[in-house]
C-alpha cells in the first residue's frame, strides 16, 4: 500500500468519523487514568477546585479540536482527494494542536518545578500519540471489515417467512446491498441482476425492477468488495470495469480484440472481456450449457 494511494471512502463518511472521535475520547480516557499515577508533569484531578476547572477545560478543548479537526476533514473530501500520507498528517497535526495547549496550561498555568515547555510537549506528545493513535487505528480496521463484509451480499430467505414464493426446487434468495453505516438500501432477486459497473469509489447496479424496466442503483463500494463476496456465484468478473450474471448472457462471441458477452436486454451495450478474466468467464460455459452460443 502506498501512502500516496487514495484514501479508502470508508474512513471519511459522517458515520465513521463519528464513531472514530467517540472511540478515541473514551479509549483515551481510559488510558489518561492508568497514565497519571506515574506522571511527573500531569496535574488532571477532581480534588482541587482549580486542578478541576483545568482538567475540564483541557476535555473539553481536547474534544472540541478532534470534533472540529473530522468535521473540517468530512467537508474538506469535496474540495480534494485525500491519501493514506495527508490522513497520517493530519491525525498528527490533531495531536500536536491538543499537546500544545496541554504545554500551554502546564507551564503558564500549574508552573511545575523543574520542567521545561520542550520536555513537558515531548512527554505530552509520546503519550498523546498512543492515546488517540490506536484508537485510530482500531477504528480503521473495524470499519474496513465493515466496509468489506457488510456493503453487498448474497442471503438465503428460503427459511424466512416472505410474501415472494420461490420457484420449484430453487431457494428464494436476495442479494442485498449496504451502505457504509450497515443500512440495507437495496434487496433485490439474481434472475433480475444484468451487471454491476465500477465507477471510481462507487459501483452501479445495473437490475429490472417489476415493471420488467432497466434500472441503476449507485452505491459507495469498491468492484473487488463485490467480487470477493460472489466468489463461486454466477456473478463473474469479466473485466476492469464490469461484473456479469452469466445467468443474462445471451451469447458469447469473440471479435478481434477478445471475447465480447451479449446480454438478453436490447438496451445493455455489449460487455468487453479482457484476457485476465477470460479463463473465468469460459469457465461457465460448456457444451451442455444452454447459455452457449456458437463461438468463432
Amino acid at each position: 500500500m502506498s501512502l500516496n494511494a487514495k484514501l479508502p471512502s470508508y474512513l471519511l463518511g459522517k458515520y465513521q468519523l463519528t464513531g472514530t472521535v467517540t472511540f478515541s475520547v473514551l479509549f483515551a480516557l481510559v488510558f489518561l487514568n492508568l497514565y497519571i499515577p506515574f506522571s511527573d508533569t500531569a496535574w488532571f484531578g477532581f480534588g482541587d477546585s482549580l486542578m478541576s476547572v483545568l482538567t475540564l477545560l483541557f476535555c473539553s478543548a481536547a474534544i472540541g479540536v478532534l470534533i472540529a479537526s473530522r468535521v473540517l476533514m468530512y467537508k474538506s473530501k469535496k474540495y480534494f482527494h485525500m491519501t493514506y500520507w495527508a490522513y497520517v498528517l493530519w491525525c498528527i497535526a490533531e495531536i500536536a494542536s491538543i499537546c500544545g495547549f496541554y504545554t500551554w496550561l502546564t507551564v503558564d498555568i500549574t508552573s511545575p518545578e523543574k520542567a521545561l515547555a520542550p520536555e513537558i510537549f515531548g512527554k505530552a506528545f509520546l503519550y498523546g500519540t498512543i492515546a488517540l493513535l490506536v484508537p485510530y487505528i482500531i477504528s480503521a480496521m473495524y470499519f474496513a471489515i465493515i466496509d468489506k463484509n457488510k456493503t453487498i451480499s448474497l442471503m438465503s430467505y428460503e427459511n424466512i417467512v416472505t410474501d415472494e414464493a420461490p420457484k420449484a426446487d430453487t431457494p428464494l434468495q436476495k442479494i442485498t446491498l449496504f451502505d457504509n453505516s450497515g443500512s440495507l438500501k437495496l434487496s433485490l432477486s439474481p434472475e433480475n441482476l444484468y451487471y454491476i459497473e465500477s465507477d471510481d469509489n462507487y459501483i452501479k447496479v445495473w437490475y429490472t425492477d417489476s415493471k420488467g424496466e432497466l434500472k441503476q442503483y449507485m452505491l459507495r463500494c469498491r468492484l473487488k468488495t463485490v467480487e470477493e463476496s460472489f466468489k463461486g456465484s454466477d456473478l463473474v468478473r469479466c473485466n476492469r470495469k464490469y461484473i456479469v450474471n452469466i445467468k443474462k448472457v445471451r451469447l458469447l462471441h469473440k471479435e478481434s480484440e477478445g471475447y465480447v458477452l451479449d446480454l438478453d436486454n436490447e438496451s445493455i451495450p455489449p460487455l468487453p472481456v479482457t484476457k485476465t478474466y477470460t479463463d473465468a468467464v469460459l469457465s461457465h460455459f460448456t457444451d451442455q450449457s444452454p447459455l452457449l452460443e456458437p463461438i468463432e
